[in-house]
């Protein structure tokens, strides 16, 4: 959702994670369905090709995930950096 932010597109932000544009529709329109609003709009088509933005409802949720990481590394970064210097290079 973030990288949507940013590119402005769903396609951009897609291929910012190796994705086809379906895959990331497909995600997005997901979790446009789990919550009670939307998430993310979007604005397909036309001479500028697609473009997308946050909701109000979606920058909440990209700020309370942003919140909740910080208070789980804070709280347990010891056992965070066990995990990650356990995993292969």
């Amino acid at each position: 959702m973030e990288a949507i932010r940013l590119k402005g597109s769903i396609s951009a932000a897609g291929r910012e994670f190796g994705m086809s544009y379906r895959r990331a529709w497909l995600l997005v329109d997901e979790l446009n369905r789990m919550f009670a609003k939307p998430l993310v709009e979007a604005h397909g088509g036309g001479r500028n090709g697609d473009g997308a933005v946050l909701t109000q409802m979606g920058e909440k949720v990209v700020s309370f995930h942003r919140d909740a990481k910080r208070k789980i590394r804070r709280s347990a970064g010891r056992e965070i950096k066990g995990i990650e210097s356990a995993l292969a290079d």
